[in-house]
């Protein structure tokens, strides 16, 4: 579909996108439960522990408008017993996904320490109907502002003579007190969550609203099949529930530009939109809208908030990052392409703007051919050089697994800047339609590692990008030349969606450049929860908590009848697939030093063949004990040690081979031999792998 085929020049030397194909139509019934609030001690699971769940502070000086105080939330008991029933709770040792997501000192991104260690103490939450932005006289209209903050965005559009029926939920466990005086016909007590489902006028709702107990009105909503693929896959919704969602982060996207989309403004689709810079870079084009449809749909898998999903749709496409800033760096022209110096002037504006809109993280989901060592390729000095000013680079692997005109098999395909060993390096895994993290396998797609020329070890990890449901950007380019792949919205029961039931808002893609995204997003929540985490120890942790319970093997199919022999090692899976909740969980730090977590290097022994790791003397992976190579890549992927300590990778493909096959002096030798095939292993238009 992309016609970017895989981080590859082909003619006239252009820098592609790493879209290829179409994505999974997933689908997502994300509960907004209590996002902005904190919890005191809550029980944790059956051990009968207790851990200290700590929510986000919010940082003041990135939000312009009064907001009240966070709140307690009454929810931690019902956020723990539904933890208790996700499937994928118990892929993890202890309580590290159905307890708190991380109980060390939370600081928001960009933030001045607090106090002497930085934290702001779980017994500092204030009430909010005790607002001090109130004033001594209590007005009105600051009431009805407090009252307003309770009811979900959604019901802001109901008729006031239209009954809706509605959770209520409350801070302490309701009394008939109350609700006293207000015209509800009360249908059913939930003390799970300390609620009442009731029905009442739309009129009536900002009354409801203003009782002091009363914390959150939301609707009854219906429970679709499953929450979204990808979402669900990572672990995402469960930070999402305990707070963290990219609040106050901003996200630089380099890519075709970001159209104007409902998703990607403020909650309730209201104004200011959350994309809050924008600026071309192409040449004689100087329109930030997305000519091409690749830069919406990277932009909604960070910080889509599935405004116009959230009821008309099968699913909820909701982004890993719901609440991020988005700063629009079009680099990419309505055919997806461009150049070094585009790319290269949109992160170095990325880095001229990083104070202004706390740009944390730089997505790019684009990449070309390997010409030459990282150390000298240009593209790799800048994503270097924005690594070093403090901002996370998160690069797509590139789509050409496929290609085998070498015999490789896919291996040593990865592109450029991908190949650079600072940034995160991104796979694209397949979900095959659910949304199991267990489930997981590599897509036959994506582009391998070692890196040609410096034989680096990429990519760092796998995240989902097989058929990827996310933002369409009307008119551009992708949708107009594949209408297949447009996502519409259904009738009230979800029997039946199509054309006749409104535009599509979302279409499905497949590639790397769907992958990178996720992390990316997930790069945000880390920096929410800790704003003093430096891009190493954000790397460092999420390679670490990746998730290594995949077999070893696997056969993947495409959708022209090709089927493909797919073994999970270093190679192709890196360190694991990504585990938000675990990163989010972990306290394990990094050295704060650029370069702590460079990618190591492999290294081919000519006698015995064998292939082992070597890391950068400065790096963290030579800490035998928190960081060792067995820790953060996994057993799976390695096979004993040298007698000389290092580790030895595990595989039997053509990377072992000897030096008379023609794939050895493909991926060992010092040569470029990469043309046009490469480009063309996902060819525009292709639906990535089926979901078997």
């Amino acid at each position: 579909m992309s016609t970017s085929k895989g981080h590859n020049v082909g003619e006239g030397g252009f820098l592609k996108t790493t879209t290829w194909g179409a994505l999974i139509a997933a689908s997502v019934a994300a509960i907004a439960w209590g996002i902005s609030s904190y919890s005191p001690l809550a029980p944790d699971n059956a051990d009968g522990d207790e851990v200290a769940v700590v929510r986000p502070v919010e940082d003041p000086s990135t939000d312009r408008t009064p907001t009240a105080p966070k709140r307690e939330s009454f929810l931690t008991d019902a956020l723990r017993h539904a933890a208790k029933l996700n499937p994928f709770s118990a892929s993890r040792t202890g309580n590290a996904k159905n307890a708190a997501l991380s109980a060390q000192a939370q600081i928001p991104a960009g933030a001045p320490l607090r106090n002497a260690n930085g934290w702001k103490p779980v017994s500092h939450v204030d009430d909010p109907n005790q607002n001090p932005t109130l004033g001594a006289q209590g007005s009105e209209e600051a009431k009805a502002a407090v009252a307003a903050r309770k009811i979900s965005p959604d019901l802001k559009s109901v008729k006031p003579e239209a009954s809706v029926d509605v959770i209520v939920q409350f801070h302490q466990p309701p009394s008939v007190a109350d609700l006293l005086g207000e015209d509800v016909n009360k249908k059913a007590e939930l003390p799970l969550v300390k609620a009442e489902l009731v029905s009442v006028k739309g009129a009536n709702l900002s009354s409801l609203a203003s009782h002091a107990n009363v914390a959150y009105i939301s609707p009854n909503r219906g429970v679709k099949g499953a929450l979204d693929h990808v979402v669900t896959a990572i672990n995402a919704d469960i930070a999402n529930a305990n707070g963290w969602n990219g609040m106050g982060v901003g996200i630089a996207v380099v890519d075709s530009g970001i159209g104007s989309v409902d998703d990607l403004n403020s909650d309730g689709n209201v104004q200011p939109s959350r994309v809050v810079y924008s600026e071309s870079f192409v040449n004689g084009d100087s329109s930030t809208e997305d000519g091409y449809g690749h830069g919406t749909h990277v932009a909604g898998i960070i910080a889509g908030n599935a405004y116009d999903s959230s009821t008309a749709y099968q699913g909820v496409y909701r982004g890993v990052a719901p609440e991020a800033q988005i700063i629009n760096l079009r680099a990419l022209d309505s055919t997806g392409s461009g150049t070094d110096s585009t790319v290269i002037a949109a992160i170095q504006q990325a880095i001229a703007l990083q104070s202004t809109y706390n740009i944390r993280v730089i997505n790019l989901s684009l990449g070309r051919q390997v010409y030459e060592s990282y150390t000298i390729d240009p593209l790799c000095q800048a994503v270097e050089a924005a690594w070093n000013a403090g901002i996370v680079v998160v690069v797509a692997a590139g789509n050409s697994g496929r290609e085998n005109s070498w015999n490789t098999n896919g291996y040593a395909t990865i592109g450029a800047p991908g190949n650079d060993p600072y940034v995160i390096t991104v796979g694209a895994s397949d979900l095959h339609n659910t949304g199991s993290q267990a489930a997981q396998t590599v897509a036959s797609y994506s582009s391998k590692g070692p890196t040609l020329l410096d034989h680096v070890v990429k990519p760092d990890l796998v995240a989902p990008g097989n058929r990827v449901v996310s933002l369409m950007a009307a008119n551009s380019t992708l949708p107009k030349t594949y209408p297949q792949y447009a996502v519409y919205p259904c009738n009230i029961t979800h029997s039946a969606c199509g054309s006749q039931y409104g535009p599509a808002q979302y279409m499905r893609l497949s590639g790397t450049s769907m992958a990178t995204p996720a992390v990316s997003g997930a790069a945000a929540l880390l920096l929410q929860q800790n704003g003093q985490l430096s891009p190493d120890q954000v790397k460092a942790r999420l390679m670490k908590t990746s998730w290594k319970g995949y077999t070893h093997f696997y056969n993947a199919y495409d959708t022209h009848g090709g089927s493909y022999s797919l073994q999970h090692d270093i190679f192709a899976v890196g360190a694991g697939y990504l585990d938000v909740a675990a990163a989010l969980s972990s306290d394990d730090l990094a050295p704060a030093t650029p370069g702590s977590a460079k990618s190591p290097v492999v290294v081919r022994d000519p006698i015995t063949h064998a292939i082992y790791l070597v890391a950068d003397p400065g790096s963290v992976w030579n800490d035998s004990v928190v960081w060792g190579n067995s820790v953060v890549w996994g057993n799976n992927v390695l096979a004993g040690m040298r007698v000389t300590g290092e580790s030895v990778v595990w595989g039997n493909s053509v990377v072992w081979g000897n030096t008379l096959n023609s794939a050895y002096s493909v991926v060992w030798g010092n040569s470029v031999v990469w043309g046009d095939c490469v480009i063309k292993t996902l060819s525009d238009g292709d639906d990535g792998d089926l979901d078997q």
